[in-house]
């Protein structure tokens, strides 16, 4: 009577899976590294598989679909790999530092246009009542000029 081998072809099957799983993530990773598209497509090209197994693997194909959502260039750029890409948490940190710059800013300019305001009011109010203007440091006198 003949022997069973049939664990010698499941062991096989398994292997051949195994490996084909491997290559997919593989070829996956490589293309987002490089920053090109991810599709289905481009994936079971570089990877050596067919489309249809890709669609077949359910963690697989939700990888490639989140993955192929990002942003498409159209001027040919690279595109960013999906682990070098800001998290939202960063981006709303940035944000909020670009904000407080903002209004650091805004306060400094309010400030500093009271303060021209101020010294042009003093200056017309010398030249109007004929006094002679307050010598700025540094300077041997300050004269404003007022065009016609």
């Amino acid at each position: 009577m003949r022997s069973d081998n049939s664990r010698h072809i499941v062991a096989s099957a398994q292997n051949r899976s195994i490996e084909t799983r491997a290559r997919a993530l593989q070829a996956l990773r490589r293309l987002d590294a490089g920053g090109k598209a991810i599709t289905f497509e481009s994936v079971a090209r570089e990877a050596n598989v067919s489309r249809s197994w890709l669609y077949t693997q359910p963690d697989l194909r939700a990888e490639i679909q989140q993955r192929r959502t990002r942003e498409t260039s159209t001027s040919g750029t690279v595109l960013t790999p999906h682990r070098q890409r800001a998290s939202d948490a960063s981006l709303l940190c940035r944000l909020d530092a670009a904000n407080e710059r903002l209004h650091r800013l805004e306060n400094d300019n309010r400030e500093l246009r009271a303060a021209l305001a101020q010294a042009l009011g003093l200056a017309r109010e010398d030249r109007v009542l004929g006094r002679r203007p307050l010598d700025t440091p540094g300077r041997q006198s300050l004269e404003i000029v007022e065009s016609p």
